[in-house]
């Protein structure tokens, strides 16, 4: 499969398509809600006459803020379609939208996280559900979109980086299966038939605080040598997600064996979308980095 080293299609953007569903509860988990639409934008090359690696765009925001028209995701989803990705910018439900959370996040929270985070962690649980959603929606529109499969990447910055790692570590099911469909009936939406293989992941100043959560949370081991190789850039100074969160996670990817690369954005803050490494931009370093673990042919 190849891709363009340099600008090449024209590209053609589809806005708002709704992915799936989602509950919004008038109080946490209250029997109260109502259902919301979950919405994706497209980016795609305008010649579509053969098979596309698709990328999957998470914007950040701290899980309370945020949007699919975050214009440093534009930015990344108009880079990669106009070199013959298939780009997808997704929304999510946010803390403010108060989606459903299982009861033992509900219990870990109140016995694990300060309280003054608690809300932001729990409204991690259906950002992740949704993302997954977008990915398994992803997979059964492949063919409207001549995607190839085996070719997915995800990707994102801050709390989107945070997400993008747990979906390229955590098995298929996480963060679907602990609530019911008499739960939450909106799951019939969300292409439960549907599997799926990450094959990279960029994480912008992110961290895998999702992962070691439902690992503490479940008793699970997610950490394996199976983890989709990741490119992780991170400041050293920042102050939001700390430098510490990108050195914990390399050390989880040397110790099982996963690949991985990490560029340490020296002296530079949270979200520093215009940083440079040798210099590239994170765009083009991303780029590197897929093309390199995927076998893509550069034209």
């Amino acid at each position: 499969m190849s891709v363009k080293s340099a600008s090449t299609y024209t590209v053609i953007v589809e806005k708002n398509i709704i992915y799936s569903q989602g509950l919004s509860h008038q109080t946490l988990n209250s029997a109260s809600y109502s259902i919301m639409d979950l919405k994706l934008d497209v980016y795609k090359p305008a010649d579509n006459s053969k098979k596309r690696p698709a990328i999957l765009l998470i914007h950040g925001g701290g899980f309370y803020a945020g949007d699919k028209s975050d214009v440093n995701i534009v930015n990344l989803a108009n880079y990669f379609a106009s070199r013959g990705w298939v780009a997808f910018s997704i929304n999510y439900r946010l803390l403010g939208d108060k989606g459903t959370v299982p009861t033992q996040w509900i219990q870990y929270a109140q016995n694990s996280v300060p309280s003054a985070n608690q809300s932001q962690f729990q409204a991690m649980y259906p950002a992740h559900r949704d993302a997954k959603t977008a990915i398994r929606w992803l997979i059964a529109n492949a063919n409207n979109y001549n995607i190839d499969t085996s070719c997915v990447t995800v990707g994102g910055g801050s709390a989107g980086a945070i997400v993008a790692t747990t979906l390229g570590i955590t098995n298929t099911t996480d963060f679907t299966n602990e609530i019911s469909l008499d739960t939450d009936p909106t799951l019939a939406t969300t292409n439960l038939n549907k599997t799926y293989t990450i094959k990279t992941v960029f994480d912008f100043w992110g961290s895998g605080v999702a992962v070691t959560s439902t690992n503490n949370i479940y008793s699970y081991q997610r950490f394996d040598r199976s983890d989709a190789p990741i490119m992780i850039a991170h400041g050293t100074a920042d102050s939001t997600v700390k430098y510490t969160s990108a050195t914990e996670l390399r050390d989880i990817y040397i110790s099982t064996g996963a690949t991985y690369k990490l560029h340490t954005l020296v002296n530079r803050g949270h979200e520093p979308w215009d940083a440079l490494v040798n210099g590239k931009k994170l765009a083009e370093l991303s780029f590197d980095f897929i093309v390199e673990q995927q076998k893509l042919i550069v034209e």
